[in-house]
């Protein structure tokens, strides 16, 4: 056991390492810790960051340090490791990787169904192939967004 916490330790400090040049990105967190450096400060901060679950709201709302328009690079990464299971969501127009998408988009709960909806009838654009890649389903999701009356406000 004391093996796997130690390892789990140097793993986090040298994960935290590489990144203390940047911070933690945006969230309460930075803005606790704004201006601090080092390691531990950096450390703090994310995890003010994770525990408070308050970067996802900041990234869709452009707050907290937040660019709004990172969000759509947010989504991009989820969808690089969750692209089957959102594809599969999609298909069917429910699921919770869908609703996690629809989230890290900053779509409204009032607007879940239809964005679930828009991308269930427009499948076969998002993914236009069986090679489609992760960033290209979400340029084609963004595009649809951009124009559908209900969802373009989510793109800026």
């Amino acid at each position: 056991m004391k093996r796997v916490l130690i390892g789990a330790l140097v793993i986090s400090v040298s994960s935290f390492t590489f990144a203390s040049e940047t911070g933690p990105g945006c969230g309460l967190g930075s803005q606790v810790f704004k201006g601090k450096k080092g390691v531990f400060s950096h450390v703090l901060a994310a995890t003010t960051n994770g525990t408070s679950g308050n970067q996802t709201f900041g990234m869709t709302s452009g707050t907290l340090g937040c660019d709004a328009n990172q969000t759509i690079q947010v989504a991009s990464l989820y969808m690089d490791s969750n692209v089957d299971k959102v594809a599969a969501e999609m298909s069917i127009g429910k699921g919770e990787s869908l609703n996690a998408l629809a989230e890290l988009l900053g779509v409204d709960a009032k607007h879940k169904a239809h964005f679930n909806q828009l991308l269930k009838e427009n499948f076969n654009q998002v993914f236009a192939s069986e090679e489609t890649t992760s960033n290209e389903a979400i340029n084609n999701i963004v595009a649809l967004m951009e124009k559908d009356s209900i969802l373009n406000v989510y793109i800026s």
